[in-house]
């Protein structure tokens, strides 16, 4: 679904949205930085500058509704094909965040947690996600996870090593591999399952993210620029969500 409903209308949905109706988990992909400045005649790295506050907003929002579970599609492991200028801005970008944004999480009581390989990234920046995940630790809210060096694919595929390597051991049979044991063996392991995904960009595919988490999510499309994507915009796609109907393969009663 898309939706760029008016001020107005996002007001009334939101405001008339009860607390059972949120979804437990929601994962967003930031899509549209670059292009945010380009149409402004910015520099690619200022859309990913602004999209920092945007982050922001968004994970103060999701932690006072208390949602269980905010992921956000950070860098891909594609996103390594970038210019290289763009990718040590990144990567100074992220190491920035995570030290000039520890008050929020821990003013928001936010857990911080990490999916793909980040055992690739730079030690400098891999220091301070040691750091303020440990800040963190002992926080009860909902749980920011940071999708960063990940690749839904690549994740599946490690899993798949994981099991096979458990079968040669001899620590588990192949006939005891079912969904539960390749979904104990992904990053996501311990997290709700997806209920709610958003795109920002305008752009409609899930470009290699979550592919087994995202089975039974639904899908909510927006043409706005990840800078520009605001509350209102969140409330929008959580009161949308609350109107649908989702019956996993089953019947409406």
């Amino acid at each position: 679904m898309t939706s760029d409903s008016s001020p107005s209308e996002t007001t009334s949905a939101a405001s008339s949205q009860g607390s059972s109706s949120l979804p437990k988990h929601v994962a967003i992909i930031m899509d549209g930085n670059g292009r945010w400045a380009q149409n402004r005649g910015l520099p690619r790295i200022e859309g990913h500058r602004r999209g920092v506050d945007t982050v922001r907003s968004t994970t103060e929002l999701a932690a006072q509704l208390q949602l269980e579970a905010l992921t956000l599609y950070c860098f891909s492991s594609e996103n390594w094909k970038r210019p290289q200028i763009e990718l040590d801005f990144l990567m100074q970008l992220l190491r920035q965040y995570l030290i000039e944004e520890r008050a929020t999480l821990m003013d928001n009581n936010l857990r911080l947690r990490f999916i793909g390989r980040v055992d690739r990234l730079d030690a400098g920046v891999l220091e301070e996600v040691e750091r303020t995940q440990a800040l963190c630790r002992d926080n009860t809210g909902t749980e920011l996870v940071l999708a960063v060096d990940y690749g839904g694919r690549d994740e599946l595929a490690r899993a798949a090593r994981a099991l096979a390597t458990e079968v040669l051991a001899g620590e588990l049979s192949a006939e005891s591999i079912d969904e539960q044991a390749i979904a104990d063996r992904l990053d996501t392991d311990g997290l709700a399952e997806v209920d709610l995904m958003i795109r920002t960009g305008g752009d409609m595919r899930i470009s290699n993210f979550l592919l087994w988490q995202l089975s039974y999510a639904e899908l909510w499309f927006t043409s706005k620029c990840w800078p520009e994507f605001d509350e209102s915009d969140f409330r929008q796609a959580l009161a949308d969500f609350g109107d649908r109907t989702r019956r996993f393969g089953g019947l409406e009663e």
